[in-house]
């Protein structure tokens, strides 16, 4: 690896760690107590103010179940054999299913919201990204910016996540269960056929 190579696997480390946390649906605070690494510490990590010892790595690289290579994006595509992603519970009684393993790019996972007392209005985060979601049972309220949104299955939301977004089950009938394609770095998914209508063959 040259010293150019090295300086930009380093520099790429920040975005990475990010991608990784936010695929598992997972904030800082939860994996600052799941590795003992400062809220601070790893908020400067992942904005590239700070670079990461081996040590918080490791540590990282065992909360995410990913080797080290993974995380610098180095590791061969074949070398990796493919293992059935975990479910992970998260807060607001939340569950998610990880459907891509790897780092960075487009990724992919499914969220379950428990039935629950929905909240005064969900909270809302911002953050940079653009988000694709689709509901597959159930309804979710969406709150996006000033919008708020009731979505049912097979209903499809897609929005810059720079908007203040939040989702709570509207319940009360059940669980809610929807897929997010989320890009870190503002990839859009690129539709590749004209719209057909429910007749054309």
């Amino acid at each position: 690896m040259t010293d150019d190579d090295m300086a930009d696997t380093l520099a790429a480390m920040g975005p990475r760690l990010r991608a990784a946390r936010e695929q598992r649906g997972a904030t800082l605070s939860g994996v600052s107590r799941a590795t003992g690494i400062s809220l601070s510490t790893l908020s400067r990590i992942e904005t590239g103010r700070r670079k990461p010892t081996l040590e918080v790595l490791l540590r990282l690289a065992k909360t995410y179940g990913l080797s080290l290579d993974e995380l610098a994006g180095t590791a061969p595509v074949a070398a990796t054999p493919p293992r059935t992603p975990m479910p992970q519970r998260s807060g607001d009684n939340k569950t998610v299913l990880p459907l891509t393993r790897y780092v960075g790019g487009l990724h992919a996972h499914k969220h379950v919201l428990a039935v629950d007392v929905p909240p005064a209005r969900p909270r809302q985060v911002s953050h940079d990204g653009y988000a694709w979601l689709c509901v597959l049972y159930g309804r979710l309220w969406l709150a996006l910016g000033e919008q708020d949104l009731v979505l049912g299955a097979g209903d499809v939301a897609e929005f810059d996540t720079r908007t203040a977004h939040g989702v709570a089950n509207a319940g009360p009938g059940g669980p809610v269960e929807y897929l997010i394609m989320f890009g870190p770095q503002g990839e859009r998914l690129r539709p590749r056929t004209p719209a057909l209508g429910r007749g054309a063959r």
